[in-house]
C-alpha cells in the first residue's frame, strides 16, 4: 500500500480516542430535550445503524441514539423513518439497516445488481423460477399503498399453508418475490409495523424530495468504483481510524472492491496510512477524524451498535473479547443473553445482560461482568446510574433490578 514505509505511529490510547470521537462519543449529552436535528447528526456521524428484531430490552435501532444522547422519544425516530421528508431510509447495508437515503443509491452494485445477477445471496432464484409471479407482486406493491408481506399475500390471493418447502425461514413465495425486489432496488420500505413486520412501498412512495434520480434511474447512479469509494468514504469517516478489515465490513463490502477504493482515497489525501501500537497492519487515519486528548464517555452499547459490530475492531482497540450469545446454549452461555458493553471514559469496563421485564416494570441486569481491574465503586456507581437512566427511558417505573 501506499506510504508504508513512512507511516507514522498512533499510540493505541490515540487511536481508541480517535475511534471514539468518530462514532459521536466525544461530544456531551444534550441537556435538554432531544430534537430531530440530534437524531440526525448522530445518523451522519455514525452513517447507518443496523436493525435487529430481537426485543428483550428495545429493538436494536433505538440503542444507538440512547447511547450517545441519552433519553429520548423513540417516535421522532419513527417518524424520520415512515413519513415524508424521510430523513432515514432502510436497506442491507451492515445487515438490515437504517442509512441517510442518499446512501441508498450508492448500494446498487454491492447489492442490488447482485441480487439481480444471483451473486449475492441467491436472491435471483424466485426470479428465475416465478417471473409471473414476481412481476405480479411489483404491481401490487407499486399501485397499492404500503403494506405488509401477509397483506400483500391476501391482497393476491396467495395462502400461507401448505407443506414446508426450503424458502428462506420457511418464506412464501409471494414474501421471498418481495425481498428480491427488495434487495435488488426495485421496490423499498415504509419502515416496520411494531410486530417489525416491514412495510412494503414502491420507490416513488419512498423516494426522498431531491433524490428521485439516482433513486428511480439506475443509469444516473455512480459507477461502481465510484460508488466504493463513496461507501468506503463514508466508514473511514466514521471509523476515524481502521484497518482495511474494518472498513470492509462497515457495508459488507468485498475486499478486492475496497482496496481500489483505499488507494483513491490516500492519493487525493483523504486517508493516510498510519501504525497502531500493538497492530502489524496498516491503519487508515481520515484527515477529519478528531484527535481528543480525553473522552469522558459513559454508554450501553447494543450488541449490533457500529462501534463494536466488527469484533476483531473491539478487540484490536479496546482489547475486548465481545461475541453474542443468543443463540449459544444457556447453560454454556458466560455473560449472559442480550449483553450490552458498558463505555466509560475511553474504555470498555464491562458488560451487562438486560431485559426489560414490562410485566413487572423494571430492568433487569441478570448479569454483570467486569473487565480486569474495573469494577470498583466508582465504575459500579457510573453504571447504576446509566441503568436508571435508561430504566426511565423505557419507562419501566420500577426501577433496576441486579440478578
Amino acid at each position: 500500500m501506499l506510504g508504508r514505509v513512512s507511516a507514522r505511529p498512533l499510540r493505541l490510547d490515540q487511536a481508541r480516542r480517535i475511534a471514539l470521537a468518530a462514532q459521536g462519543f466525544d461530544r456531551p449529552r444534550p441537556q435538554r430535550p432531544v430534537t430531530t436535528r440530534d437524531l440526525q447528526r448522530v445518523l451522519d456521524t455514525v452513517g447507518l445503524v443496523q436493525i435487529d428484531s430481537v426485543n428483550v430490552l428495545t429493538r436494536s435501532q433505538y440503542l444507538p441514539f440512547f447511547a450517545r444522547l441519552g433519553p429520548y422519544d423513540p417516535a421522532l425516530l419513527d417518524r424520520m423513518r415512515d413519513r415524508a421528508p424521510r430523513r432515514m431510509v432502510e436497506y442491507w447495508a451492515h445487515e438490515a439497516s437504517l442509512m441517510p437515503p442518499r446512501t441508498w443509491p450508492l448500494m446498487d452494485h454491492p447489492r442490488m445488481q447482485r441480487a439481480l445477477d444471483g451473486s449475492w445471496g441467491g436472491m435471483q432464484r424466485v426470479a428465475q423460477d416465478h417471473p409471473d409471479l414476481v412481476a405480479a407482486v411489483l404491481t401490487e406493491v407499486e399501485t397499492g399503498p404500503p403494506r405488509t408481506a401477509r397483506q400483500i399475500e391476501a391482497a393476491l390471493g396467495h395462502e400461507r399453508s401448505g407443506p414446508k418447502v426450503d424458502w428462506g425461514w420457511n418464506w412464501s413465495l409471494v414474501k421471498n418475490a418481495l425481498e428480491q425486489l427488495f434487495w435488488a432496488g426495485r421496490i423499498s420500505s415504509a419502515g416496520r409495523t411494531a410486530q417489525f413486520e416491514r412495510r412494503y412501498a414502491g420507490l416513488a412512495r419512498v423516494v426522498p424530495k431531491g433524490e428521485s434520480g439516482p433513486w428511480l434511474d439506475p443509469q444516473r447512479r455512480l459507477p461502481p468504483e465510484d460508488a466504493y469509494v463513496e461507501l468506503v468514504r463514508i466508514a473511514a469517516r466514521a471509523n476515524g481510524v481502521a484497518t482495511e478489515a474494518d472498513l470492509a465490513d462497515y457495508f459488507r463490502l468485498p475486499r478486492e472492491d475496497v482496496r481500489p477504493a483505499l488507494a483513491r482515497l490516500q492519493t487525493t489525501g483523504e486517508l493516510e496510512e498510519v501504525r497502531v501500537e500493538g497492530s502489524t497492519r496498516p491503519w487508515y487515519l481520515h484527515e477529519r477524524a478528531r484527535r481528543p486528548r480525553s473522552v469522558s464517555a459513559r454508554a450501553l452499547l447494543s450488541p449490533f451498535d457500529s462501534l463494536v459490530w466488527h469484533r476483531p475492531r473491539a478487540e484490536a482497540l479496546f482489547g475486548f473479547h465481545y461475541r453474542l450469545e443468543i443463540y449459544t446454549p444457556a447453560h454454556k452461555r458466560v455473560h449472559g443473553y442480550y449483553v450490552l458493553p458498558f463505555l466509560l471514559g475511553d474504555r470498555l469496563v464491562g458488560r451487562v445482560d438486560l431485559k426489560a421485564d414490562r410485566a413487572a416494570g423494571v430492568l433487569r441486569a441478570r448479569q454483570v461482568s467486569w473487565e480486569e481491574g474495573r469494577g470498583g465503586s466508582s465504575d459500579r456507581a457510573e453504571l447504576d446510574e446509566e441503568l436508571r437512566l435508561m430504566a426511565g427511558w423505557l419507562g419501566l417505573p420500577d426501577g433496576v433490578v441486579e440478578g
